[in-house]
């Protein structure tokens, strides 16, 4: 089935989609593509479920293959860590 995405809570990591037949269907985070992130007016692709708990989308995928993803940052680059002293540096007296 073909939707849209009414609204999605990154943070909360749910949100809904309107079906093609104008139903709303709950969406969960899991149920999305690795890698995706649903916003807010997205077409997607999705496989309708009726579950205990109402509509469900699962297996959601972005239409038209582009990403709602977040550019990638590059990870900061780690600084050496500090040389500890060795043990013959330290004079027991100073403890």
């Amino acid at each position: 089935m073909e939707g849209k995405v009414k609204w999605f809570n990154s943070r909360k990591g749910f949100g809904f989609i309107e079906g093609e037949d104008g139903q709303d269907y709950f969406v969960h985070h899991t149920a999305v593509g690795e890698g995706a992130f649903l916003r807010e007016n997205d077409e997607v692709t999705f496989e309708a479920a009726e579950t205990d708990r109402g509509k469900q989308a699962q297996k959601v995928v972005l239409k038209g293959g582009k990403s709602s993803a977040p550019k990638e940052r590059k990870a900061p680059k780690e600084e050496p860590a500090e040389e500890e002293p060795d043990q013959e540096d330290v004079d027991s007296e100073d403890f």
